[in-house]
């Protein structure tokens, strides 16, 4: 996701960078997330990890598992759980598609990206994904290797 140079809302809260090396991505989609007001103030402050967390769909509805939200200083009474479920926010449509696609076997809701988007609206990027083996990630890693040598290659020749 490239930033606009224009855009002071847009920002990137937290980055699942793993995720592309551990999983093969073949769909993704973008929903909202339910917070509470000291979690937004939390994300505006950068303080979240998605690295471990996955998403899941339960009875019609799609939440986010595991992810942490640091707490807010200056919320002392009305702070927030770190590590609660959150609700994430599809259509219908979406949600019965994505729950098709977990039923298949390997496939999973892995969170990509939580980001505000240009409006300053929290939203979560999640991908369906399957599970790369052993092999695919020594092919992965091979292939990332060799087009960091070639640039390298490309820059010493000029």
């Amino acid at each position: 996701m490239a930033k606009p140079k224009t855009d002071p809302n847009y920002k990137v809260v937290s980055e699942n960078r793993r995720a592309r090396f551990d999983y093969a991505i073949e769909d993704d989609l973008e929903c909202g997330i339910v917070l509470e007001g000291s979690e937004v103030k939390s994300l505006r402050n950068g303080g979240a990890n998605i690295a471990e967390s996955y998403a899941e769909v339960e009875g019609a509805e799609l939440w986010l598992i595991n992810s942490y939200i640091a707490p807010y200083d200056k919320a002392k009474t009305f702070g927030h759980e770190e590590r609660r479920r959150r609700k994430l926010l599809a259509s219908k449509k979406e949600v019965a598609r994505l729950w098709s696609e977990t039923q298949r076997k390997g496939m999973t809701l892995v969170p990509l990206v939580l980001y505000f988007n240009h409006r300053g609206i929290a939203k979560l990027k999640i991908g369906i994904a399957k599970g790369k083996k052993l092999a695919d990630k020594r092919q992965t890693e091979a292939k990332r290797d060799w087009s960091r040598q070639k640039q390298r290659l490309l820059r010493d020749n000029r």
